[in-house]
């Protein structure tokens, strides 16, 4: 067991503080129930903390605020994700990318995996199947383009959209979008096109 703790502790010193995680972690360590009982006795000694169940944060403690740090909500999320793909929500792409003023919330976020909601650290976390798939193996700024035009929906995208899309896509990523032109619907599709043909103008 000491040997087990030891190569957690390790572990989490490595990844650094405001980490959060879960016991699934630590799998290629030990045994569910070795390292739950590890992670059991990290608590104990004030190492790390236990914000639920089966969600652990290794705390920074703030000489400012005399107190540990919370763990922030898009911490929470990428633990709770388990390794499947999380990505803003097309209300936070949509804002970010300059398509909308609206402020969301940040506490929700899409993923190709189930749909599920946690309340952990004061925050309530929504991991949402995204209707359009995120796609793998591409820059994040695609993604966020994706969503948020999906987001918006075919009737609210106007000419300042399409050219703010036209200058924030190269070339190469307007080639990942025609490839990825079979899990869009239709409509999404036809702007692409609008939006390619904006950038040829140019």
């Amino acid at each position: 067991m000491r040997s087990i703790i030891e190569s957690i502790t390790k572990k989490i010193k490595h990844e650094g503080h405001d980490w959060v995680f879960t016991s699934q972690d630590f799998l290629d360590i030990g045994t569910r129930t070795m390292v739950a009982q590890a992670l059991s006795r990290l608590v104990k000694q004030g190492m790390i903390r236990r914000l639920d169940r089966g969600i652990y944060d290794y705390p920074k403690y703030s000489k400012l605020l005399g107190a540990l740090t919370s763990a922030t909500a898009d911490n929470i999320a990428r633990a709770l994700a388990s390794g499947d793909r999380i990505f803003p929500s097309g209300a936070v792409g949509a804002n970010l990318l300059g398509f909308s003023t609206q402020v969301p919330a940040k506490s929700f976020y899409l993923t190709n995996a189930t749909t599920r909601t946690r309340h952990i650290g004061g925050y309530t976390i929504k991991l949402e199947r995204a209707r359009v798939p995120l796609l793998d193996n591409v820059p994040d700024h695609i993604n966020l383009v994706i969503q948020a035009l999906h987001y918006l929906g075919k009737h609210n995208i106007d000419d300042i959209i399409i050219k703010r899309c036209a200058r924030i896509l190269r070339d190469c990523d307007l080639a990942d979008l025609r490839c990825a032109a079979e899990v869009m619907p239709r409509w999404m599709v036809d702007t692409i096109h609008k939006i390619e043909r904006e950038k040829f103008k140019r």
